[in-house]
C-alpha cells in the first residue's frame, strides 16, 4: 500500500524538490552577476558543463532504449533547445539584471497558465468543462493567474524584519531605473511564452524519443552552441567576459549546470513524459513562494502584504489544478487519437 501511494505520487515528490532547487538558482545567479559575470556566458558555460556530465550516462543508460537519430529529429532538437535553452534563457537572465529573483519568480508562474492555454489549443490537453474536473483546471488556471496579478501589481505595507538578514546581498535592480525595469518586465513576459512554447513541444517530441537523458543531452549541447553564436555578438566589444575565476561565478555555473540544466531538465522531461506538460508548470509557484521566504528571512529582502495574499492564492489555484490533473486526460497521437489517463487510480480507467 505505502509503495503504491510513493509510486503515485512519485512525480509530485520529485516536482516539489526540483523547485527548491531552482530557488537557490535565483540568488546564485544574482550574486555570480552582480560579480560582473555576463548572463550570456553564464548560459553557455552552463549547458556545456551539463552536456559534458549527462553524455555518459544518457550514452550507457539508454544505447538499448534510443530511437535512431533522423535529420527531422535532430531539427526538432534544434527548435526544441531554441525555445527551451538559447533563447529563453537569456532573456530569462538578461532580465534578472533589471529586476528581482522575487519578481521573476512570481511571472514565470504565468507559464502554467499560458501551457494550459496552448495545449488545449493544440489537443494536448483534453477540456471537458462538463465535467468538475475540468472546471477544477479552469477555475485553477483563474486563480492561479490572479495570484500571480496579485503579486505583480499589489504590493500593500511592508512587513517589517524580525531579524536581521544572515546574508547581505545587494539586488542588482537596485541600481537600474524605470526604463531598464520596462526592458526587465518585457523580456520576462516574451521568456514565458517561449518557455510555455517549449514545454508543449517537450511533450510532442518524447512521444518520438523517448530517451529522456539522451534529449537532455541533445538540448544542452546544441542550446550550448546556439547560445555561444549569441554571445559573440552581444560581446563582441568585450572579449574578457568569457572569463571566470575561482569565485560565484564557477560556482554559480556548476551549480546551474549540473544541478538545474541537467538532473532538473533529465527530471522535468521525465514528468512531462509520465503526467504532460501542464502537470510540470504547476509547480512553478512553489519557487516564488520558496524565493520569497529566503529572500525575507536569509537575505532580509522587503516583503510586501501583497505577496504573501498572492502566495496564497496562488497555492488555492494550485490545488485545484492538481486535483483536475489527477484524472487528466490526453490525446494520445500513438493510439491514433485514443484518450490515455495518466493516473493510475483504477477510477480513473477509461
Amino acid at each position: 500500500m505505502e509503495q503504491k501511494v510513493y509510486k503515485h505520487f512519485k512525480p509530485h515528490l520529485i516536482m516539489v524538490l526540483g523547485q527548491m532547487g531552482y530557488t537557490l538558482l535565483y540568488f546564485v545567479t544574482e550574486a555570480s552577476f552582480n560579480h560582473g559575470m555576463s548572463p550570456y556566458v553564464y548560459v553557455t558555460y552552463r549547458h556545456v558543463v551539463a552536456g559534458f556530465v549527462m553524455f555518459p550516462f544518457a550514452y550507457f543508460l539508454e544505447r538499448n532504449v534510443r530511437p535512431k537519430l533522423t535529420f527531422a529529429l535532430f531539427m526538432e532538437f534544434f527548435v526544441l533547445s531554441v525555445l527551451g535553452v538559447s533563447l529563453t534563457l537569456n532573456m530569462y537572465f538578461a532580465s534578472l539584471k533589471y529586476t528581482s529573483p522575487t519578481f521573476i519568480s512570481s511571472m514565470v508562474n504565468s507559464i502554467a497558465a499560458l501551457t494550459f492555454i496552448i495545449a488545449v489549443a493544440l489537443r494536448f490537453e483534453v477540456l471537458d468543462i462538463g465535467n468538475p474536473r475540468g472546471i477544477a483546471k479552469v477555475l485553477g488556471t483563474i486563480i492561479s493567474l490572479a495570484g500571480v496579478m496579485t503579486m505583480t501589481l499589489y504590493k500593500g505595507p511592508i512587513m517589517s524584519n524580525l531579524w536581521r538578514p544572515l546574508i547581505n546581498i545587494q539586488p542588482i535592480s537596485s541600481s537600474v531605473n524605470e526604463k531598464s525595469e520596462l526592458k526587465g518586465s518585457l523580456l520576462t513576459v516574451l521568456c514565458c511564452i517561449t518557455w510555455s512554447i517549449s514545454f508543449i513541444m517537450q511533450a510532442s517530441t518524447l512521444k518520438r524519443y523517448p530517451a529522456q537523458l539522451s534529449l537532455t543531452t541533445w538540448m544542452c549541447f546544441i542550446g550550448a552552441a546556439q547560445s555561444a553564436v549569441f554571445t559573440v555578438i552581444a560581446e563582441r566589444n568585450n572579449p574578457s567576459a568569457w572569463i571566470i575565476g575561482l569565485n560565484i561565478e564557477l560556482w554559480s555555473t556548476i551549480y546551474g549546470g549540473i544541478v538545474v540544466s541537467g538532473l532538473l531538465t533529465y527530471i522535468q522531461l521525465w514528468c512531462t513524459e509520465k503526467k504532460g506538460p501542464v502537470f510540470v508548470t504547476l509547480f512553478n509557484p512553489l519557487s516564488t513562494i520558496f524565493v520569497a521566504i529566503l529572500a525575507y528571512t536569509v537575505l532580509g529582502e522587503k516583503l510586501y502584504l501583497g505577496s504573501i495574499i498572492g502566495a496564497f492564492i496562488v497555492i488555492m489555484g494550485l490545488y485545484l489544478l492538481l486535483w483536475g490533473k489527477e484524472c487528466d486526460m490526453e490525446v494520445d497521437y500513438k493510439t491514433k487519437g485514443k484518450l490515455q489517463c495518466y493516473s493510475e487510480e483504477p477510477e480513473c480507467r477509461i
